[in-house]
């Protein structure tokens, strides 16, 4: 109880509504237009181990397929408008690749085309598309080979490239990142599926050098490389010149990205602490040291268009406090990207750990006001939690959101729709066409009944909706006497609002 006083308290300093958008006055609303909801709303759907999807290796493509779509149905019920598909689990594909090969994950044989033959990346998009979410592809950049996943194929990095890759004591392979060649090969991933699929975000999470312990907690195992660099001449310290191999490459992942596809946004959710101490109360593990992740500076410098550190911790943990932490990241992001945290909702199902989520997002929307927005770890939470879902639905998520604008990436609104209103029984069906439908990813549908506005956020290819031409309110009923729609682009820019008014407020 304690607990919710508090962001109820929070929530009032901040002057912010049930959904989390800041309040005007009563002269503030009348003199400028509605505007619906922003707040990046994601799932992260993991391939490896088969931990999301597939459920098992094997499955028919329509049993993929079916089972790709209920998780996105899931998503769209929910008011989500974004999934993280893992694609790339252990230098393999879940698409079709000419640099590396089909996942065991997918059809339980490394290699192994689906059958009969689809493209799974293909399929997911426009099945993401068509129900107004994006869809970003998450790759892991250094694992070879995981313990899940069968046995490595001819084509497998494992054995085509054997220089390139170390084991682990635990059984896994990893790429060595200081390699240019196991660089170049990661960029030419990149690069690949950005050029050929009509993605929305590229995706890297916390696996960049491994955690130690995955090795026995010995160090990791690149002497060869380290001694050809200082027989070169290389005077970095070990972990820097470690540090400054995993750098390079995700500043070269950034500029390719925007060379090829200027609105594809790159994302990265690292490992929730930079360094213990950072700020002063906070204890655990030191990525910086460990992983060789100087994820401060990727976020300093603006390698990312989004920064999801994995804040997978409770909001009262002191000595590792969602709040505290995000509030951290917040004051290094100096090229002001968006912060969309990392939320752990597989906690449970239980009234505590739903409060704990929907709490957590409210603080996100107090201290993130201009860009709101969280990456929920992962579907499994909210297929198996029903409260979760009831409690998501009935607060935070109650209304469809629009993904945030990154303005660094593109300014310019698309153009607005050509609206027209009919009459179709006892309801208004309201129309729109653009000149430049490639242009559009959503649309949104504003729409006033007395003076209260609300909103309907649909997707690219919708062309029209029917609304009631009345509502009821306290055995009243109010017409509708105003309408609007207007077009979103990729990048979330939204067009011009113009109202249109219903002077025969009857169909």
């Amino acid at each position: 109880m304690i607990l919710k006083n508090t962001i109820l308290c929070l929530a009032t300093l901040l002057s912010l509504n049930a959904y989390g958008q800041v309040q005007t006055t009563p002269n503030e609303a009348l003199n400028r237009p509605p505007k619906a909801m922003q707040e990046f709303r994601a799932g992260w759907i993991a391939t490896v181990a088969n931990i999301n999807w597939p459920s098992k290796p094997g499955l028919s493509p329509a049993e993929q397929q079916q089972e790709a779509v209920a998780l996105l149905d899931l998503l769209k019920k929910l008011n989500f408008n974004a999934a993280i598909l893992q694609i790339r689990p252990q230098a393999d594909a879940l698409y079709e690749s000419s640099l590396e090969p089909w996942s065991f994950f997918l059809t339980g044989a490394q290699g192994k085309a689906p059958e009969p033959y689809y493209d799974p990346l293909a399929f997911w998009v426009e099945a993401a598309h068509d129900r107004g979410l994006e869809l970003h592809v998450w790759l892991n950049p250094y694992r070879a080979h995981h313990l899940s996943g069968g046995e490595p194929s001819a084509k497998s990095i494992v054995k085509a490239k054997p220089d390139l890759v170390v084991k682990l004591k635990d059984g896994q392979y990893w790429m060595d990142p200081s390699k240019k060649e196991v660089q170049d090969h990661s960029l030419a991933v990149v690069k690949d599926i950005v050029k050929r699929y009509d993605i929305d975000g590229v995706h890297f999470d916390d696996y960049f050098y491994p955690y130690d312990s995955y090795n026995g907690g010995a160090d990791f195992p690149d002497d060869q490389s380290w001694a050809a660099y200082q027989q070169s001449g290389g005077k970095l310290s070990r972990g820097d010149w470690r540090r400054e191999s995993v750098n390079s490459f995700i500043e070269k992942v950034y500029k390719e990205i925007k060379a090829e596809k200027k609105y594809v946004k790159f994302g990265i959710s690292p490992f929730g602490i930079w360094r213990p101490g950072y700020p002063e109360s906070i204890e655990g593990m030191d990525q910086y040291d460990k992983l060789y992740a100087d994820a401060k500076l990727w976020l300093n410098k603006g390698w990312v268009d989004y920064f999801s550190p994995q804040l997978y911790w409770t909001v009262n943990a002191q000595k590792l406090s969602f709040p505290v932490l995000l509030g951290w990241w917040q004051s290094e992001n100096t090229k002001g990207r968006h912060l969309w945290p990392g939320m752990n909702i597989g906690l449970g199902g239980d009234e505590k750990n739903v409060d704990e989520i929907i709490n957590q997002i409210m603080i996100t929307r107090g201290m993130l006001p201009n860009s709101k927005g969280a990456l929920h770890w992962s579907m499994a939470g909210l297929v198996k939690h029903e409260k979760l879902r009831q409690g998501l639905i009935d607060g935070p998520y109650q209304k469809q959101a629009l993904v945030p604008p990154s303005e660094w990436l593109d300014k310019k609104a698309p153009k607005k729709p050509e609206v027209a209103v009919v009459s179709k029984d006892s309801l208004w069906q309201i129309r729109w066409s653009h000149p430049e439908k490639s242009d559009v990813f959503r649309w949104v549908v504003y729409f006033k009944y007395g003076d209260k506005w609300n909103y309907r956020i649909l997707n690219r290819k919708d062309e029209f909706l029917d609304i009631l031409a009345t509502v009821k309110r306290a055995k009243t009923s109010i017409p509708l006497n105003a309408y609007a729609v207007t077009a979103v682009d990729r990048t979330g820019n939204e067009s011009e609002f113009e109202e249109h008014q219903l002077i025969n407020s009857k169909p």
